[in-house]
């Protein structure tokens, strides 16, 4: 139950933020846009959203290396006799670690997170920058390789017959995350879009 709920905890934002990245989420961000006003236009919503999104795969994947480090200490966190069972996978040091670059896939997951948050603020805060485009560019590339690494993933989980829930949660985020700087470098494209003024703004 509580492996549901902390599930939920992140999933739900990450849900969300995807939803005010799409069309039908301008009712949402105008009913919140006298409070936040970045809602107010299109490249608002969408790097708000990204914000969301960046910021609650951060603390799943930060979730997933907390998890593996209790497990290496020799507890046991979500052990189950179904196939929902994260210890088997995160408590597998051979499965649990990034052949590339000899860390725990969670700590993996908090450096791409971090970055891509840190891109998506600099997006937001200094859309005219002379940054914008490669970052927009940047975010794309990062999130179109995290594609593979979730496949690797999945085909171990496909291998061991056992699913990790919060590591689902962080690759739907990433694909999320991939989704929107999409958007974002096509609202980048149309200048009229990219430069759209909010309601409030002189």
């Amino acid at each position: 139950m509580l492996d549901n709920l902390l599930v939920a905890a992140y999933l739900l934002p990450v849900l969300f933020g995807l939803f005010l990245t799409l069309p039908q989420g301008k009712s949402v961000a105008d009913s919140l846009s006298s409070r936040f006003e970045v809602l107010q236009t299109t490249r608002g919503r969408v790097t708000a959203g990204l914000q969301i999104i960046t910021f609650f795969g951060f603390a799943v994947s930060a979730q997933t290396f907390w998890i593996s480090s209790k497990i290496s200490e020799g507890a046991e966190f979500c052990s189950a006799t179904t196939v929902f069972s994260c210890d088997d996978l995160l408590g597998n040091r051979d499965l649990n670690i990034d052949p590339l670059f000899g860390i725990s896939w969670g700590l993996l997951g908090m450096f791409t997170f971090a970055g891509l948050l840190f891109l998506t603020l600099v997006i937001k805060n200094d859309p005219q920058g002379q940054h914008t485009e490669r970052f927009i560019n940047l975010g794309v590339l990062v999130t179109g390789l995290g594609i593979f690494v979730i496949l690797y993933l999945i085909s171990i989980e496909i291998q061991e017959e056992k699913i990790c829930m919060y590591c689902t949660t962080a690759h739907i985020a990433n694909l999320c995350a991939l989704f929107a700087f999409l958007k974002l470098r096509k609202l980048h494209d149309d200048s009229k879009l990219w430069n759209e003024k909010g309601t409030n703004s002189k």
